[in-house]
């Protein structure tokens, strides 16, 4: 009979093979659905083998059926938010299960610091590590769940520049004298933690503007991978350590690519002044007139295209307007118009949020491209329509030193040789400042719902 510590280890090195094979797999949307699923199937076998075979002195893990009732409650509640969640919230489920993540690592942190007589400094070090991190990306993704959900607004001040600076120094210093001092506090130490750690997170989130939320909700799920990773170093756990460095790396360094594409700073994320001193300054100047066009002049401008651009944004899910676009494609191409997407990497409230919504309507993976591949092929494209989107396709970010988007990589429609955008009003984008596209001689605005105006164009297209 083989033993159980081997068929333990066997388990966890073959959950870390899925959670590697999964990782890759997601690289690619044709295959991301099965890398997903490969290590869930990993995760899985990894508790399984946790709950069976894992024995600490000779004895048996204790309290299956509680541990059992948990599991199963917890993946009924999971399970029914995951079905009723709609696209244009998907953002906020995943800062609120990213929240989740974080408070079990702290909490695992809090109970490991009670429940050992002894703190060695390696030992001390992986718990307040894990609780800091841990408790800054729970009470950071429960801020971004609410300012995505519209329950908050944001609010900035200079001083939280400052604050946040003294409660990083804070935390720091008192995780070193815990570590190495004599720690008068005692036990009071590991909970004054846990109150900072928390404070730090809602004032770091706090002043962030809704148009950064996807690089505060990449860096966020960073933190909980590494604060995963240190209970992995507590419990021995090499699964739960490869997980919570995949998670941690992987984050970082879409973060450090969400950064590059707004053109901000890491540190400036940190300290919590990231977005939130991008004032109105800014905007289009000279003639302001916006030409106004119809539905049926649209349709005619792409039905006779050679070329066509679709760009979208956080209008198209928020009208839920994806399934309307992808009529609208297939409509133009069965006139002989070749048409592809211009995909910003911050468009929307997520990474990736506009490539789900596009998927989820079974839009082909090859005809959305990447920023710099659309700008390529932008100078020889007949009209662009730009859906929902505003500061992505802002010329201030390459015109306007002064703008706060200067700098920022954007889509560059007006190298066309048309653009319509389709959009509710001139109402400025998240960075509150106007946007000179809407004004130019060869840009049209056709003043509609996103789902309600893409409905009406198929119909159009479909009668020239």
């Amino acid at each position: 009979m083989l033993n159980q510590h081997f068929l333990l280890e066997i388990s966890y090195l073959l959950g870390s093979i899925t959670f590697i094979i999964g990782l890759k797999k997601l690289s690619h949307p044709e295959t991301a659905r099965n890398g997903n699923l490969l290590a869930a199937a990993g995760m899985g076998l990894a508790i399984l083998a946790t709950i069976f075979f894992h024995q600490k002195e000779g004895h048996s893990i204790g309290n299956i059926p509680w541990i059992i009732a948990g599991m199963v409650i917890g993946t009924i509640i999971g399970w029914l938010m995951a079905m009723k969640v709609k696209m244009t919230a998907m953002p906020q489920m995943v800062s609120f299960f990213n929240g989740m993540g974080g408070a079990c690592a702290a909490i695992i942190s809090l109970v490991e610091y009670n429940t050992h007589g002894t703190h060695d400094p390696g030992f001390s070090w992986m718990v307040f590590l894990g609780l800091v991190i841990g408790s800054v990306s729970f009470s950071g993704s429960m801020v971004a769940f609410a300012k995505l959900d519209g329950k908050i607004k944001d609010i900035f001040t200079s001083a939280f520049t400052y604050i946040n600076i003294v409660l990083l120094l804070s935390i720091l210093g008192l995780v070193v004298w815990g570590v190495y001092g004599h720690n008068p506090l005692g036990g009071h130490l590991i909970w004054v933690l846990l109150a900072l750690s928390l404070l730090y997170g809602v004032l770091f989130v706090m002043p962030i503007g809704g148009a950064d939320m996807p690089v505060v909700i990449s860096l966020l799920n960073s933190f909980t991978g590494v604060a995963a990773a240190m209970g992995g170093f507590l419990y021995n756990n090499t699964v739960m350590l490869t997980g919570g460095i995949l998670v941690g790396s992987a984050g970082t360094i879409l973060t450090l690519l969400m950064t590059k594409a707004m053109n901000r700073s890491l540190l400036n994320v940190i300290i919590g002044s990231f977005g939130g001193s991008a004032t109105a300054k800014g905007g289009a100047s000279g003639d302001k007139n916006a030409k106004e066009t119809t539905v049926t002049d649209t349709a005619i401008m792409c039905g006779y295209a050679a070329r066509v651009c679709i760009v979208p944004g956080y209008g198209l899910a928020v009208a839920q307007a994806q399934h309307a676009c992808h009529e609208l494609e297939k409509s133009l191409e069965e006139k002989g118009v070749e048409v592809y997407y211009a995909i910003h990497p911050v468009a929307g409230r997520m990474p990736g949020h506009m490539n789900v919504l596009l998927a989820e309507a079974d839009v082909s993976y090859d005809k959305l491209l990447e920023l710099e591949d659309a700008n390529a092929l932008l100078p020889n494209t007949d009209v662009v329509l730009v859906i929902g989107a505003n500061d992505v396709v802002n010329p201030l970010a390459e015109t306007d030193p002064s703008s706060p988007i200067y700098g920022m990589p954007v889509v560059k429609v007006w190298e066309a040789n048309r653009v319509v955008v389709i959009k509710r009003s001139l109402s400025p984008g998240y960075a509150k400042i106007d946007n000179p596209l809407f004004y130019m001689d060869k840009s049209w605005m056709l003043f509609s719902d996103a789902k309600k105006a893409l409905n009406a164009l198929v119909a159009e297209v479909k009668n020239i």
